[in-house]
């Protein structure tokens, strides 16, 4: 999967590639699905979710420019996959899940697999996690109708966000930069995720 689905493409981070390399992707898949682990596609989870294809999971994670000191807010935990990566590559992840069963699915699963530097919360993702702000870098793994304040405030002075911006039938992935407090856009690829819902958003 890494040389042939990621490398092969536009990742080019070697700390990515090895990150990616290092978590059991086929520990985050729901049974019957175990045979498409590696598929380069999105698989559905519980509570009507997915899992992102690795090269979106890959993508979205060289965006964020992690040397390893960062701590980042994940929005939306879902299986669990993309906040192991994550953990993998930053000092600490806070990673809030909306769904209370998801968040604790994927918290077992951490923790069997030995992360010990993920925080996983429950709540409004629209809203972040004040409480451990701010961020060096904030990841989300749902589409928003439009940047949401509350985590753009959370994020860290020149730090990074990427986040999948758009409604049901138009979204692109964008990495924004928070420059003298200010967003700064760099579109990355189209993409397809579920609605970020929340106090801040409905879905599009």
């Amino acid at each position: 999967m890494v040389a042939e689905q990621l490398a092969a493409r536009d990742i080019t981070s070697p700390s990515v590639l090895s990150a990616i390399g290092r978590v059991p992707r086929e520990r985050f898949v729901p049974l019957e699905f175990l045979a498409d682990s590696y598929a380069d596609r999105a698989l559905p989870i519980e509570c009507e979710q997915t899992i992102s294809q690795p090269y979106m999971v890959a993508l979205m994670t060289q965006a964020l420019e992690l040397t390893g000191a960062e701590s980042v807010l994940e929005i939306g935990t879902g299986s669990g996959y993309q906040t192991a990566v994550l953990a993998e590559l930053a000092a600490k992840v806070t990673s809030v899940e909306r769904h209370a069963e998801l968040s604790k699915q994927a918290d077992r699963i951490l923790r069997s697999l030995g992360y010990k530097n993920v925080s996983p919360v429950v709540g409004d993702g629209t809203l972040g996690w004040p409480a451990d702000a701010p961020y060096d870098r904030i990841i989300v793994t749902a589409a928003a109708a439009k940047l949401p304040a509350p985590l753009f405030a959370q994020l860290r002075e020149g730090g990074i966000m990427v986040i999948p911006l758009g409604d049901a039938d138009s979204q692109m992935l964008a990495a924004v930069r928070k420059v003298n407090s200010d967003p700064q856009l760099t579109e990355l690829s189209g993409c397809r995720f579920v609605p970020l819902i929340g106090a801040q958003q409905t879905p599009g």
